[in-house]
């Protein structure tokens, strides 16, 4: 099996002295191509700790974290901001949208930040906006669209430069039980493809069924790994 995501006995330190934490213990996690892999565990386990490593954002402390075949750990400056800007893509709970831009001009940020045109990244982000069901609301700004609405803008600027490893974290953690299932619908539908890998942070057990993987962390370790068989979806209305 070939994984888009290794990471043997990752350690994570915060502080030093009496002030040190030990956020990461050790964490041995690999996650395969065309999967949609859920960490799940108690607040403080570590979790977004191991997606911000995976997603390059932090450094461990220790151990080794490879993406794409690549030693992320060895990656410095430029060179890591230029790999995460090709090779990933973000969806947060909280959707990070910027107030002043249409639903077009935000999902066309990541494309424009790889110094695309604008009129081609507009033209995919209306596309891409188009297949999350927003081709009405392509001129509105985040204040005239609902929460769910406004994470599907958030699924669609993840998406545009077509990346190869997704990182969600609680991308359902604000959304009711309707528009969390579109959400998780959406991200299967879209993302979880033979080329790429899906890694979503999660305390929302409405959609763990969603998971072809379920890695259990605890006190900043990988506890355990559950696979399950994921059943054909399709996405539903929301608002």
């Amino acid at each position: 099996m070939c994984h888009a995501i290794i990471c043997k006995n990752v350690v994570k330190e915060f502080g030093s002295g009496g002030a040190r934490v030990l956020a990461l213990r050790g964490v041995d996690l690999e996650v395969p191509y065309g999967e949609l892999v859920l960490l799940v565990g108690e607040s403080g386990c570590g979790k977004t700790t191991l997606l911000s490593i995976i997603a390059g954002i932090l450094d461990p402390t220790a151990g080794e974290v490879r993406v794409l075949g690549t030693d992320i750990v060895r990656l410095r400056g430029g060179k890591k901001v230029n790999f995460r800007g090709k090779n990933v893509g973000f969806i947060f709970q909280q959707y990070n949208l910027l107030p002043s831009l249409t639903a077009t001009e935000n999902a066309a940020i990541p494309l424009i930040i790889l110094g695309k045109r604008r009129s081609l990244a507009f033209q995919k982000a209306r596309e891409v906006l188009t297949i999350v069901g927003l081709e009405s609301k392509l001129n509105s700004l985040p204040s005239e669209l609902s929460g769910g609405q406004q994470q599907r803008v958030a699924i669609a600027r993840a998406m545009v430069h077509d990346p190869a490893i997704i990182i969600c974290d609680e991308p359902t953690a604000a959304l009711d039980a309707e528009n969390g299932r579109l959400v998780m619908e959406l991200l299967r539908k879209m993302a979880v493809q033979p080329n790429r890998a899906v890694v979503v942070v999660t305390h929302d057990n409405r959609v763990f069924d969603f998971g072809d993987r379920i890695a259990h962390m605890e006190d900043g370790r990988v506890d355990s790994v559950t696979e399950q068989k994921v059943e054909a979806h399709s996405p539903s209305g929301g608002h």
